[in-house]
């Protein structure tokens, strides 16, 4: 804190001044209200879990007698509750329930079996006795399907369709199995759905499709086959926020059963924060509601759920133990048997740490989806709300599943693989839009759609003509067969065959098996024929065979021998090789190479050449006076040792030690071989001025002067850069050891300046 004498003089610590301005302090954070909702886990109004059943039916839950029931509880004790289960469950403490979750040699499937019977305040109150670490292993057990997978979002401002349909296809090359787009102009719905879906089907086949939009417009594009999966039926955790929000929990099972009857699979949404957000929180935590929304969703019949705040992640980050909160909703949705597609979407931070932090928990165990929508494109063309990880990510994603051997659902590809995808997405949506009559998509766009970032690399288009095929097509006889018809006379068979076998697949219905994706080959993977076996070490999904060396082999990722290669050419012709090396008996300064030096390598780590290197510590020595004498030095490639040589060797006692890749060090005879007059660690920061300076001081100290020691700026970046070059360049000079050869001297042919 600031003192009121320091604020009247202006006056800050300059450490907390810079911390102020850190991207964390961007952030609003708040002390809990709880008459406002605005508590995470434990607000004092959130109800003691009970249940009393009477004639096979239940008259009191959590707290609450049958008379007072609202909607949701109603819902609930009719729909969501198994009550063959239910007293045994609500009799079982909530410390050993949590404690079986954790336990690797308790199944989940005895798990759930209890959670079956559990009300929304047992289920929270099961979560009360977990801390992140164990809601974590929970979670890696009671996931559903066994293969993490996940979800795109794809969209642009400018609803541009040869863009979207680029982004799809680069999107399904990427590995999401899920594509969802959304509209900045709802009219613009039916020709995103279709954008997206023939992107999605260039990429691979068998990636599922949304669009985001109110639900029976949803409903009209998923009956002309537009799209394969709903995820945006909404449900709240208090009965006014869901009569405000969107209908009842009868409506969204009717709506689930709609959609479900056309083959198309079906999530609903719900998150924390919600309720506070809409001003019905009831006074009850966000942890508690969420756990009635989860409930309800079960008794609908919905294979699944989107949530961990979803759009509301910033209000629960304000709060202590928000994000821990976030997991145990996920967690929750787990232990219920649901599909989870955990939040991860919209913008949670402008920290980079914290939204890392954030994904981990999730990232780590693995759900069903790892994002319920990570933006395949840049944020400010996400309309769905910025994008926690975003198109300028996917490498740092890469990395991450790279780094931790973990399944985050994504492949890398390489820049000539993503343009020839994009190219053909943008050009198999051409076709279309020529056969149905709609507003030519150019060559021109084609092209920019295959090289561009986002929007801003479109040539314009009349968003207006767009709107009213948009429009003129949803009213139309046109159907996903008419856009199969329209790929395939074009010429993309591939594509054509893929969306037709889209459509056969909803006609099986085989994908409305609990959390199912399609691998490549139009496989279902669900958690029926893919059930999650986490039981421990050695037991559930494992990153391994031709997945695992998909994720290692990132285009960045060089061969070790190019590092070495980089440095190598022909040895230098300037430094010959003499006799023996022999003690001075003069005024001198001794310069010792390491055994690699000129032969084996002729650059530094950054490429410095090694006779410009010579030539500068010559000169500098040169400059006071001084004579320098050239030694090589074949037993060691420690730079302290080397020194210890040179100046052991020196008739002044003073010496110069070179590594090859250009670690240098000035010693002086007499002192500890790990002590030095001056050390240079980071060579990549030494420049051909800084070598020469290392020979002027060298120089100055042989004549019993104390210079002042040579500056070297420190770059705290080197080491993650260089440390793998380093090595292997180590590792290379060690080869040329020979510990039988005595150091000899040599000459270098060079003229001072």
């Amino acid at each position: 804190m600031v003192s009121e004498a320091d604020a009247v003089n202006g006056k800050r610590s300059a450490r907390f001044a810079r911390l102020a301005e850190r991207d964390i302090n961007k952030e609003t954070y708040v002390t809990p209200w709880a008459e406002a909702g605005l508590s995470v886990t434990n607000s004092p109004y959130d109800p003691a879990p009970s249940l009393r059943i009477e004639d096979g039916r239940i008259t009191e839950m959590d707290g609450k007698p049958l008379a007072d029931f609202d909607a949701l509880d109603a819902f609930i004790a009719a729909h969501s509750l198994d009550l063959n289960v239910a007293e045994e469950a609500m009799a079982t403490p909530s410390l050993t329930i949590a404690r079986m979750l954790v336990d690797i040699n308790v199944e989940g499937a005895q798990v759930r079996r209890l959670i079956d019977g559990c009300t929304p305040a047992k289920l929270v109150d099961i979560i009360r006795h977990m801390n992140v670490l164990e809601m974590m292993m929970g979670l890696a057990k009671m996931r559903v399907r066994r293969t993490p997978a996940n979800q795109a979002h794809v969209t642009n401002w400018a609803e541009n369709p040869a863009l979207l349909a680029a982004d799809a296809a680069e999107a399904s090359l990427r590995g999401f199995s899920e594509i969802e787009t959304t509209v900045r102009v709802a009219r613009a719905a039916p020709l995103n759905a279709l954008s997206i879906l023939v992107g999605s089907q260039t990429g691979r086949g068998g990636v599922l499709t949304q669009c985001a939009v109110e639900e029976s417009l949803g409903l009209r594009l998923a009956m002309k086959g537009l799209t394969t999966y709903a995820e945006t039926l909404s449900v709240y955790g208090t009965e006014r926020a869901f009569v405000d929000g969107d209908d009842t929990p009868w409506s969204k099972g009717f709506l689930n059963a709609a959609y479900a009857s056309r083959g198309v699979k079906v999530r609903f949404t719900s998150g924390t924060g919600s309720e506070a957000l809409m001003g019905h929180a009831e006074q009850r935590s966000m942890l508690y509601l969420e756990a009635r929304c989860l409930l309800v969703t079960r008794g609908a019949g919905s294979q699944g759920v989107q949530n961990g705040s979803i759009s509301c992640i910033a209000l629960p980050e304000a709060l202590p133990g928000g994000v821990q909160t976030v997991l145990a909703e996920n967690l929750l949705a787990s232990m219920l048997g649901l599909e989870v597609a955990s939040g991860n979407d919209a913008l949670a931070s402008h920290s980079a740490i914290r939204k890392t932090a954030k994904l981990m928990l999730q990232f780590i165990p693995g759900t069903d989806f790892i994002f319920s929508g990570y933006s395949a494109v840049p944020k400010r063309d996400n309309m769905f709300g910025g994008g926690n990880f975003d198109a300028e990510d996917f490498d740092d994603y890469n990395v991450l599943q790279r780094d931790m051997q973990i399944d985050g659902g994504l492949r890398p590809i390489s820049e000539t693989e993503a343009v020839t995808i994009r190219r053909r997405g943008a050009q198999a949506i051409q076709a279309v839009y020529a056969v149905c009559g709609m507003p030519a998509i150019t060559d021109e766009e084609v092209e920019a759609a295959a090289y561009a970032h986002s929007s801003e690399d479109m040539p314009p288009r009349a968003l207006v003509n767009d709107l009213q095929a948009a429009d003129a097509f949803l009213k139309s006889e046109h159907t996903l067969f008419t856009v199969i018809k329209a790929i395939r006379e074009a010429g993309f068979t591939d594509i054509a065959q893929n969306l037709l076998t889209m459509a056969k697949q909803r006609v099986a219905g085989d994908y409305l098996q609990p959390s199912a994706i399609f691998d490549r080959d139009f496989n279902v993977q669900s958690g029926i024929n893919d059930t999650n076996d986490y039981a421990g070490p050695g037991t559930g999904y494992r990153l391994s065979g031709e997945r695992w060396q998909e994720v290692q082999n990132i285009p960045q990722a060089k061969s070790p021998h190019d590092f070495i290669q980089d440095r190598q050419g022909a040895p230098l012709k300037r430094l010959v090789e003499l006799e023996q090396a022999r003690v001075g008996t003069q005024p001198e300064v001794v310069i010792a190479v390491g055994p690699a030096f000129g032969t084996g390598l002729v650059k530094t780590i950054e490429g410095l050449d090694h006779n410009a290197v010579l030539e500068a510590i010559l000169t500098g020595i040169a400059s006071e006076g001084m004579i320098a004498r050239l030694i090589k030095v074949y037993h060691t490639a420690d730079c302290g040792a080397i020194g210890h040589v040179a100046a052991t060797l020196s008739g002044s006692g003073i010496g110069i030690g070179i590594q090859s890749r250009g670690t240098t060090i000035i010693q002086k005879k007499g002192l500890p071989r790990l002590s030095n007059l001056e050390l240079f660690p980071q060579s990549p920061s030494l420049t051909l001025a800084h070598y020469e300076q290392i020979g002027r001081n060298a120089a100055c100290y042989a004549k019993g002067m104390m210079p002042t020691p040579v500056a070297v700026k420190v770059d705290n970046t080197a080491r993650l850069r260089l440390i793998v070059k380093t090595a292997l360049l180590h590792r290379h000079e060690i080869e040329h050891i020979n510990t039988a050869q005595p150091p000899v001297e040599m000459v270098f042919d060079w003229e001072p300046a």
